[in-house]
């Protein structure tokens, strides 16, 4: 299911931070996460300890926001609500670890192995899009 236009899967790719919600008893939690987006779906690593990993165990349902304050050419940004799924191993993790891996400085100072830390799918249901 194509969810998003040209321009905003442009976006997406441009950027790699976002916030993430999840909830637990009706209590959001939010954080800012680096993700990469392939496919239409977008990744994000977590560790087993995080409050993002139990509420994800509980409730898959997630909201994320990429956006982009610029005062003077205007606001950018995209809302997303998906379901989420947790990969913690297999030729999908190591995929997802390659491109993390060259992507990001940080996964190269500090990598990891399957079963140390999940990567979390999530698939786009809906969104909301401005300035894009």
């Amino acid at each position: 299911m194509k969810i998003f236009s040209q321009k905003e899967s442009k976006f997406i790719r441009d950027n790699e931070i976002c916030r993430i919600a999840t909830a637990k008893n009706n209590t959001p939690h939010v954080i800012p996460v680096c993700y990469i987006y392939e496919k239409g779906v977008i990744f994000f690593a977590t560790d087993y300890t995080t409050q993002t990993f139990h509420n994800l165990k509980e409730n898959n349902r997630v909201s994320l926001i990429i956006d982009i304050y610029n005062k003077k050419e205007g606001n950018k940004g995209i809302y997303i609500n998906g379901i989420a799924s947790i990969i913690e191993s297999g030729k999908e993790f190591v995929n997802l670890f390659k491109i993390f891996y060259n992507k990001f400085e940080w996964v190269k100072k500090d990598p990891w192995s399957e079963k140390e830390a999940p990567f979390i799918q999530i698939l786009p249901t809906k969104k909301v899009s401005w300035g894009t």
